[in-house]
């Protein structure tokens, strides 16, 4: 069984005492911890234009900030000043097999639950400001020393700076501080107060987000998903009609037949989880191109027995739910329902990364892998 980076708190204990009710700080997490990824290769990585990444410098003598998206030239770097700079990649886990391993360790939460891999590197004194995310967070340091303060509940009324390009919260007062050294890791929840400062240089942070949709974004998005599946010809009917006496009238009667049409559609289980399946597996970059790439069975064969290995697409997203006898197996937005057959199959590819014996027992077996490998949700590798 896989050591938590929970240190002497189990899994249980920080369901159910921390887990988006109170920040907590674990020492020694990840004892001996390693950054996925080097300092060089980070900005390597925020040179690319495909990378999402922001530069911040504080002009701490002015008290100005200034916020630079990314991509980077390669001399922006050797331009920085000594202090009081951090660069923030995004999704590094998409790119990075290293960070991809790195962020499995935090799979003790439901992974379609997990967003992405940010890491940051600040120069001395660097950081973003006082501030809040809407989602939970664990803040690893994976190298250098970084000072965290931890403050109360904030939300969108609470006073931020206006002439800064980053959400700075402005009436900032923290309740707890400590410095976090390689290895130790802070959980904030939701919507609680924290600040982050570097203490030194080569000041490397590595931060794990969750995915929490607004729920006006899933009020938006699931009626799309069933009016696509309906028919113009299922409209609104009254069948039984009464004479009313002004004709202008939306009586209380037609606006219960209205709840009734949306009220269906939301008890419909079934339709429901398809959509959140998909839903919450699509990528997070909704407009990267996946070029689609036939593979043959006899080829994916040789290349296991050579020793070769399957594995999962650093950017790409599994989750699997039973239906009756069947499972629905949700890969990057797409659905696929599976027998019993391949049980095995779907629980394995929704628990690990890389796999090397997975093909020849059956038809529906092989099928699912090849598709994998043909939409680059899995790829072959050495």
């Amino acid at each position: 069984m896989k050591k938590l980076p929970l240190g002497d708190i189990s899994l249980e204990m920080f369901l159910a005492e921390y887990w988006q009710k109170k920040p907590v700080l674990i020492r020694q997490a990840l004892p001996g911890v390693k950054p996925p990824i080097g300092a060089d290769e980070l900005a390597g990585l925020a040179c690319e234009e495909e990378v999402e990444s922001r530069l911040i410098i504080h002009d701490a003598e002015n008290d100005q900030w200034d916020l630079t998206d990314g991509p980077f030239a390669e001399a922006k770097f050797s331009d920085l000043p000594k202090t009081h700079w951090t660069l923030l990649v995004q999704a590094v886990d998409h790119w990075v097999p290293n960070a991809a391993d790195f962020l499995s360790q935090f799979y003790f939460i439901p992974s379609w639950r997990i967003d992405d891999l940010m890491i940051s590197y600040s120069g001395d004194k660097g950081g973003v400001g006082p501030h809040y995310d809407n989602y939970d967070v664990f803040l690893v340091q994976v190298s250098g020393r970084r000072q965290w303060e931890v403050g109360g509940l904030y939300d969108e009324s609470s006073p931020r700076r206006p002439d800064a390009p980053v959400k700075i919260l402005t009436e900032w007062e923290p309740e707890q501080n400590w410095i976090l050294e390689p290895g130790d890791m802070l959980y904030v929840p939701p919507r609680v107060g924290h600040h982050g400062v570097a203490v030194g240089d080569d000041c490397m942070t590595c931060s794990v987000g969750f995915r929490a949709p607004a729920h006006r974004d899933l009020l938006l998005d699931y009626p799309e998903y069933i009016g696509e599946q309906l028919s113009e010809d299922i409209r609104y009917a009254d069948p039984h009609l009464v004479p009313q006496d002004n004709p202008g009238q939306i009586t209380s009667e037609a606006v219960q037949n209205v709840q009734n049409i949306l009220t269906q559609y939301v008890q419909d289980q079934d339709s429901l989880a398809q959509w959140f399946g998909r839903y919450m597996t699509s990528p997070k970059y909704q407009d990267e191109a996946t070029t689609l790439e036939e593979h043959r069975l006899d080829d994916v064969r040789q290349h296991l027995v050579a020793g070769g290995r399957l594995i999962k697409n650093e950017g790409s997203r599994f989750a699997f739910q039973a239906s009756g006898k069947n499972l629905w197996l949700f890969v990057d937005g797409r659905q696929y329902t599976c027998s019993e057959s391949v049980v095995g199959l779907v629980k394995t590819l929704c628990a690990e990364r890389t796999f090397s014996d997975f093909c020849g027992e059956s038809e529906e077996h092989d099928s699912l892998v090849l598709d994998l490998l043909k939409h680059g949700s899995l790829y072959l590798s050495e």
